[in-house]
């Protein structure tokens, strides 16, 4: 009873919050995908104006396949951008590939949450795929330890989560303030540039909304077994 309750009342609202951020983002997108910039840069233009504005000189840029696989890659410093961003005009791809430049800035400058980021992935990758089986065989074969473990394996991928919040938070405020600084777009452009960041940023929130809830659930699911 408590798993069926504390999953329909934590985890089912997030989940469906996640849900409609998907949507939002692609329906955000496409909008803006049709909408032209003024000065009629690529995203691949973007990227460069902006490493070059921060002297970013060791970074390739590269076309990858798909729709919003847009990335930036540490390890190699490449910056990978998808096909409806690299060659195109539009103010969604202008602000994807902005954003992701972000990141290579932030990579350049040393930003602590990056880096706290990039040493929680595997952790994160083991938490997020073991740990939730570990702490449900902990409650099916009345296992406290095994409950506690799988508990503990998962909370390293919630951090994770919420540690990605300021990082792209912060990767979009220093896209949006150098397109600003070097009059990239015009104001209403920009302020759609803002819409594209703002329903991408979302379903970062509705993503460390669901693992948190889903770790409170395994928490409480805890508590009531002891």
């Amino acid at each position: 009873m408590y798993f069926d309750g504390y999953y329909l009342i934590l985890v089912v609202p997030a989940l469906l919050l996640s849900l409609g951020a998907q949507v939002l983002v692609k329906s955000t997108f496409a909008q803006y995908s049709r909408v032209r910039s003024t000065r009629n840069i690529t995203g691949r233009d973007a990227a460069e104006l902006l490493m070059r504005v921060n002297r970013i000189h060791d970074v390739t840029i590269e076309p990858v396949r798909g729709s919003l696989t847009d990335h930036y890659d540490p390890g190699a410093k490449v910056l990978r951008l998808s096909q409806p961003v690299y060659g195109k005009t539009s103010i969604a791809a202008i602000g994807v590939a902005a954003h992701e430049t972000g990141h290579a800035i932030q990579h350049t400058l040393s930003y602590g949450p990056l880096g706290l980021r990039s040493t929680l992935v595997p952790v994160a990758n083991i938490g997020s795929s073991i740990g939730p089986w570990i702490a449900m065989a902990g409650i099916f074969f009345s296992l406290p330890f095994l409950l506690t473990i799988g508990i503990v394996l998962f909370g390293g991928s919630v951090l994770f989560y919420l540690i990605t919040l300021p990082v792209e938070f912060n990767a979009s405020a220093r896209a949006i303030a150098i397109l600003r600084s070097n009059n990239v777009l015009t104001k209403d452009e920009l302020d759609g540039v803002k819409k594209v960041l703002t329903a991408a940023a979302l379903t970062y929130v509705a993503s460390a909304l669901t693992a948190l809830m889903s770790f409170v659930r395994l928490i409480l699911i805890s508590r009531n077994r002891k």
